[in-house]
């Protein structure tokens, strides 16, 4: 008989609407990559929430896509040169980590156009979009946004150097996309 305190670490069963939750910049990748992906894993059976194929109209953005993670098995999240600068990518980025906190959701990370290390210290171009944020938002909060995206990028992941494709075992699918 297991423990309260060991059966307390494993998150109970869940079903999910999704099996996929991609978060990504819109400006950056909407139209190629995370465009591309969200294709092919539709193409593979995978049902996949892509904030601009799935937010009905009408309905509160934010609200709505905070439900999507909740009901996700996945998050793809997919960083960009200008992800930080979206503080809704951060709000984004920091329902992801509760919930793989909480709820135990998978996350899959991809760094298009920038390098892992710049992400997770937010060097470069994540430095300049945070000094942007601490002008216009309270120090809690970017405080929160620094630290969700700290522990996201300590994750493993692809960059775009990698032209071998995303290979995700957890649900045994294979995709081979073009970087360029």
């Amino acid at each position: 008989m297991a423990s309260a305190s060991s059966s307390a670490s494993i998150p109970p069963p869940r079903s999910c609407t999704y099996d996929v939750f991609l978060s990504f910049r819109g400006e950056d990748t909407r139209t190629g990559f995370t465009g591309h992906l969200y294709a092919a894993l539709n193409r593979k059976g995978i049902t996949t929430y892509k904030d601009d194929k799935n937010l009905r109209k009408g309905h509160v953005i934010s609200k709505e896509l905070l439900k999507a993670i909740d009901e996700s098995m996945f998050a793809v999240i997919v960083f960009s040169p200008d992800y930080a600068s979206s503080s809704w990518c951060l709000d984004e980025l920091q329902k992801i980590m509760e919930c793989k906190n909480q709820l135990g959701l998978q996350i899959e990370t991809v760094f298009y156009g920038v390098e892992p290390c710049d992400v997770r210290h937010q060097r470069g171009i994540f430095e300049e979009a945070f000094k942007k944020h601490e002008q216009r938002h309270d120090r809690e909060k970017v405080k929160r946004w620094r630290d969700a995206l700290t522990q996201v990028a300590a994750h493993s992941g692809w960059t775009s150097k990698n032209e071998h494709g995303i290979y995700c075992s957890s649900t045994n699918f294979l995709l081979f996309s073009h970087w360029r």
